[in-house]
């Protein structure tokens, strides 16, 4: 079913909610990356260009405890997303009461308020996250319209996503549908052929995907710590390499059911110790030696992984190839990342998390179709889940 989207609401005069995902990380009070808050900007300011009075709201890191509200405030957000839109962002630091509707109340046409980090209800009982239904009736009380733009929130149902959208009329943001075209589109109806790449450490992590994209593309390649269970699987050593012994048996299952689709390393790059300096080695995975662990992909494999992706016409990237924050453990996140940047006339998607990290520090951003914004929210979607967040909004 379609969902409604911000172009089909009217907003002119209206009071609208807009739940944004403004989890950006923080060092001392300071923003250390703002990509989240730019992503926000097309939806915040076609509400102001078409006269809404705007009301953001976000969560921020975990809070529990009265003391984790500390360096957790939205002040920050507020303070750069009003630079950015240069306008002025009026900042309450409340996440209910008197104070917050009387500042909502005196808002006029294209202006802007951001109230306080949403899990600041989380300290007496989970409210916000917990979807509190007096909460969400409470905040959606606030305004006329609903807008969820938070796609990195949309696996979860919590007050300030599910909550309000139960209790108002309600659309995604610009964001929202981006991810909904991209990675849902790309994986419901490719263009072939489609790969997909995944990698991260465990296959526990990835179970669902793997096993929705076996039914879906026509190649699934595999790195990351994942693939020593797959080659425990093969009855190959693997020393002292992350294996999850209780997946051996699914790894199996998955490799016979996958009939030569799945791809896996054919090279690893290896140390005595998880650390980047050590007796570092380039090995064949038929030959790995005893008390080595691997922590990337060779050489060999990225050129290989670089072949299997020639011709490919989508391609889905979930986690790194190795321990890309080690130096001497990059190469193998680097070269697939390149693989993928240099492809033509293909949708390339990053499904957030440690990938898009490595494509941004890699500065490969901009080369890609899509990054998505939702670590968590997009490994479910990949997996062919129900986004309850998502699911909430207002169908068309």
């Amino acid at each position: 079913m379609a969902k409604k989207i911000v172009t089909d609401l009217d907003v002119a005069g209206k009071k609208v909610l807009v739940r944004a995902d403004f989890n950006v990380p923080m060092k001392d009070g300071e923003i250390t990356n703002d990509d989240r808050i730019v992503q926000a900007l097309p939806t915040i300011k076609h509400l102001i260009e078409e006269g809404a009075k705007v009301i953001l709201f976000s969560h921020l890191g975990r809070v529990k405890v009265e003391e984790d509200k500390a360096g957790k405030s939205l002040k920050p957000v507020a303070d750069r997303l009003s630079s950015l839109l240069n306008k002025e962002v009026q900042f309450v630091p409340e996440t209910r009461g008197e104070k917050l509707e009387s500042a909502i109340n005196a808002l006029e046409n294209g202006q802007v308020l951001m109230f306080e980090n949403t899990r600041f209800e989380d300290i007496d009982g989970k409210k916000e996250s917990g979807n509190d239904p007096e909460l969400g009736k409470y905040w959606a009380s606030l305004g006329d319209l609903f807008v969820n733009d938070a796609f990195g929130t949309a696996h979860r149902a919590h007050a300030s996503n599910v909550g309000i959208a139960s209790n108002l009329e309600s659309a995604a943001g610009f964001l929202m549908e981006k991810e909904i075209k991209f990675i849902g589109d790309s994986v419901d109806q490719p263009e072939r052929p489609f790969v997909a790449i995944l990698g991260g450490a465990k296959v526990s992590d990835k179970i669902g995907v793997i096993e929705n994209l076996l039914e879906k593309a026509d190649k699934v390649i595999i790195g990351g710590g994942m693939a020593f269970t797959f080659f425990k699987a093969q009855g190959k050593e693997i020393g002292s390499s992350l294996l999850e012994a209780d997946k051996v048996d699914l790894a199996k299952d998955l490799l016979e059911r996958a009939k030569g689709k799945i791809i896996l390393p054919i090279d690893s790059v290896v140390n005595t110790e998880f650390a980047n300096e050590g007796d570092v080695k380039v090995v064949s995975v038929d030959e790995h030696p005893e008390g080595y662990m691997g922590l990337d992909i060779g050489p060999e494999t990225v050129k290989l992984y670089e072949k299997e992706l020639q011709g490919a016409k989508t391609v889905v990237w979930n986690g790194p190839m190795g321990v890309f924050e080690m130096e001497n453990f990059a190469k193998g996140t680097i070269g697939v990342c390149e693989a993928i940047a240099n492809l033509s006339d293909a949708t390339t998607i990053i499904g957030g998390g440690d990938s898009a990290a490595a494509a941004m520090q890699l500065g490969f951003a901009e080369k890609f179709s899509h990054i998505s914004t939702g670590g968590g929210a997009s490994l479910e979607y990949l997996e062919g889940k129900e986004l309850p967040g998502l699911a909430a909004i207002s169908n068309k």
